[in-house]
């Protein structure tokens, strides 16, 4: 009987994992350092989950920054070859303008902007002159790691992407592409910017997920492992490997998904405290409010979907300074050697909430000289995080407040701008539990002609691409919701056109 379920989050200072029951109780937790490879840690923190009887296991679900450290630190990333079907129309903005030079540099194996595009209602702008992209690919020939194609409104129409797919096979072989209509919305040049990455980011899940299955192949768990996405659902490893770019934001979206879960709340403003820094979301029928802006990820604007988020550096790691400002510089996994309460000499936020009776810790007695400056700092970051939970809301009034995250020992029961605060049981490995209650979820991004009578039927079809997504991402097909429809007419059009968002989740199937 596959009755258990283990979710992992690999954070920026502590890997935690959860195992939970098929009610969802938490039946074994852990929390440890992250190590400088991470898969270390992950290996650690499955051998302190997992249950002596293995085939209990029903899936692991594994969040992880291993996408954005890497973006972040120009590291591991694949040289790409970009294409953009779009010329002549889109030739006065160059492909990754605005990237950072280093950024730029590391990536870009070559880019070429071809002639092609279609229109919004899938009329060719001109046609996709095939010469010129085979010209280009057999250019950067083997320079090239991976190859990112993206077109005017490929989303409503991607054959002119899937045919330079096909060019590209004939001219680097098996060399992987990503296409930009399965990774960002509408929006050329921020798509085009998602769409390298993901290309980029190819190697960096693959030794993630490589990892993940040998340390689940050495404990002998013989269940189906998932990824957790920016907007809190997860996908099977096959497709993180294809689409690495939607695991970005996974670690904050993980926490609203668990907070959610263990406060009961579908409404709420979640506030994630971590080691080294704190995320503010919320909680929207259950799930991650998504940004409708687009979002910069290292220094490059991209317009897939991710949490809307307020972050600060602050943290229990967040170094105290002489004047008693908290960070934003922070000892990171170094906590429990560097902090004073642990026998270090470097003052924290973490000895800060010792010093005021929130957090029984290490030896008390040695944040006593220091008194005054840690509570001085512990004041400075309640108002820090009071004006992050402002800044997340949307609407004026206080609303409900759920904190999480090991960190959040930092703050006290009653925070400004909450109606209420929960602190519910098992706060600290709320990210973990987040990953192992996910639902898969598919969403749909399509602006449609409405033709007379043909409303119901253009609402179907992008509702039913959303549930085939879902599919593909691991849900059972049996079991699917809507979580959200979204209609919104377009102006200044020659056709009556709408935009049709729609997102469908269900439970992740048995296999």
């Amino acid at each position: 009987m596959r009755d258990l379920r283990i979710g992992i989050d690999v954070g920026g200072t502590n890997t935690d994992a959860v195992l939970l029951d098929d009610a969802g109780g938490v039946v074994s937790k852990t929390k440890v350092p992250t190590t400088q490879d991470p898969s270390e840690a992950i290996t650690s923190a499955l051998t302190a989950v997992l249950p002596a009887e293995t085939e209990r296991v029903a899936r692991v679900v594994l969040g992880t920054t291993h996408a954005v450290n890497a973006i972040l630190e120009r590291r591991g990333l694949r040289r790409v070859a970009v294409v953009r079907i779009g010329a002549p129309a889109t030739r006065s903005v160059r492909p990754l303008f605005g990237w950072p030079e280093d950024l730029r540099s590391a990536v870009s194996a070559g880019e070429a902007v071809v002639r092609g595009g279609v229109e919004i209602d899938g009329r060719d702008v001109v046609p996709l002159d095939a010469d010129e992209v085979a010209a280009f690919l057999r250019g950067v020939g083997a320079g090239a790691e991976a190859v990112a194609i993206t077109g005017v409104f490929s989303p409503l129409d991607p054959r002119q992407e899937l045919a330079v797919a096909q060019l590209a096979a004939e001219a680097l072989g098996p060399v992987p592409v990503s296409l930009g209509h399965r990774i960002g919305s509408l929006g050329l040049l921020e798509r085009e910017n998602a769409t390298v990455l993901n290309a980029a980011l190819g190697s960096v899940i693959g030794q993630v997920v490589s990892g993940l299955q040998v340390a689940m192949a050495d404990h002998r768990l013989a269940c189906p492992a998932f990824l957790a996405q920016n907007d809190g659902t997860p996908m099977a490893v096959g497709l993180a490997r294809e689409l690495p770019v939607l695991t970005i934001g996974s670690g904050p979206a993980n926490s609203v998904r668990g907070a959610a879960a263990l406060s009961g709340l579908d409404e709420a403003i979640v506030v994630d405290v971590g080691g080294t820094s704190t995320d503010v979301g919320v909680l929207a029928r259950g799930f991650p409010r998504e940004s409708t802006a687009g979002v910069e990820m290292g220094g490059v604007r991209t317009n897939f979907r991710m949490p809307d988020l307020v972050s600060i550096a602050l943290g229990g790691g967040s170094i105290v300074g002489s004047d008693g400002s908290p960070g934003p510089r922070s000892v990171g996994a170094a906590l429990t050697t560097d902090a004073l309460v642990f026998g270090g000499e470097t003052p924290t936020l973490t000895d800060a909430a010792v010093a005021a009776g929130r957090a029984d810790l290490g030896e008390a007695a040695r944040v006593g000289t220091s008194r005054d400056r840690l509570l001085e700092a512990l004041r400075r970051a309640e108002e820090t995080v009071a004006d992050a939970i402002d800044r997340a809301k949307t609407a004026r009034g206080d609303s409900p407040v759920v904190l999480v995250g090991g960190g959040s020992v930092l703050l006290p029961d009653e925070v400004p701008g909450a109606s209420c605060v929960h602190r519910p049981e098992h706060f600290e490995v709320a990210n973990a539990i987040g990953a192992a209650i996910a639902r898969a979820a598919g969403e749909s991004d399509r602006i449609v002609v409405i033709e007379p009578g043909g409303r119901d039927a253009a609402l179907e079809a992008c509702t039913e691409d959303a549930r085939d997504r879902a599919v593909e991402a691991g849900a059972d097909p049996s079991s699917l919701e809507t979580v959200w429809l979204e209609e919104v007419p377009l102006a200044y059009l020659d056709v009556p056109a709408v935009r049709v968002r729609v997102k469908v989740a269900g439970p992740l199937r048995a296999d």
